[in-house]
């Protein structure tokens, strides 16, 4: 545990004892009675003790999110999510029917998890498996990746058809899974939420499927209800499919390219990484919203 924080306050008197009793036996044994001498001793003492302190291990977040999916105000679903992060690794599964924003307009059902690294401030996959039902049929993926380049993907579901825009190995680079994606990094210099979080394109492939979100931000909320209190980013979302979907979809045709479809993001805590709170999608019937019915971070261990 570090001493940013930390709730042990008897670790950082011990580590902060120790540091002052290094930089007097150092005074002591060299003669030195200069403080300008005796500077680069304090100063290698509290180096030396803020690296014992910080190589405790921190303490991983955990969000665990609900959402209730509704069509013209009549509930249809629901869905969960579970997101785990500590300082360099991040995990989150996701069950019903909004694994992602695909799945959520062909009113798919099923889980899916994804898995990775914490890098410089964001997030690299390594890992995607979903088990989804589509069309009445249910199709188990997993994918692997690395630096954003798909290493390989398997799963048991037909090859596509003459009617889907063709995918090649040039879709699969650069790219993130469906789950990951929709963890955004928070641009804001000290933990507050920043409109420059929004303006982001993410280049989605789930396997079957290679598609474009554009965010761009669009207003901050202040919101005040049961599930969750707090600041919101609200981002406008723009779908832009690129290849692997039907050509002829009617839903696809209608949704892409709208500027009517919105996302809230809330704050991870702890973190600096956010997670969506709303989402309203229209639709050739009306408008879907996907809605937290509950959204709460807690403290965990670390995975060792």
């Amino acid at each position: 545990m570090s001493c940013w924080g930390a709730q042990d306050d008897g670790h950082c008197r011990a580590l902060t004892r120790r540091s002052l009793l290094f930089a007097r036996r150092y005074r002591r044994e060299s003669g030195c009675s200069s403080p300008w001498r005796t500077a680069p001793a304090i100063i290698l003492a509290a180096a030396l003790a803020f690296l014992a302190a910080t190589a405790q291990p921190a303490r991983a977040q955990k969000l665990e999110a609900h959402y209730a999916i509704s069509m013209t105000g009549l509930r249809v679903g629901q869905s969960a999510w579970t997101v785990k992060m500590d300082a360099e690794h991040y995990s989150v599964s996701a069950t019903g029917g909004s694994v992602d924003i695909i799945n959520v307009l062909l009113r798919g059902e099923g889980s899916a998890e994804a898995a990775g690294d914490i890098k410089n401030g964001r997030l690299v996959p390594t890992s995607f498996s979903s088990s989804l039902v589509e069309d009445g049929q249910k199709i188990d993926l997993k994918m692997t990746m690395e630096d954003g380049v798909v290493t390989a993907v398997k799963d048991n579901g037909p090859p596509p058809g003459a009617d889907r825009v063709p995918l090649t190995q040039a879709h699969a680079q650069g790219v993130i899974d469906p789950l990951s994606a929709l963890l955004i990094p928070n641009e804001g210099s000290d933990n507050t939420l920043a409109q420059e979080s929004c303006n982001r394109t993410l280049a989605i492939f789930d396997g079957r499927r290679r598609y474009d979100l554009v965010l761009s931000f669009k207003r901050m909320e202040t919101l005040s209800g049961k599930d969750y209190a707090g600041r919101a980013l609200v981002c406008n979302v723009i779908l832009r499919p690129i290849a692997g979907h039907r050509a002829d979809s009617m839903i696809m045709k209608y949704v892409a390219g709208r500027r009517d479809m919105e996302i809230f993001f809330a704050p991870i805590t702890g973190t600096r990484f956010l997670a969506p709170l709303r989402l309203l999608v229209p639709t050739l019937i009306g408008t879907m919203a996907i809605q937290a019915t509950s959204f709460e971070v807690t403290a965990t261990q670390p995975a060792n």
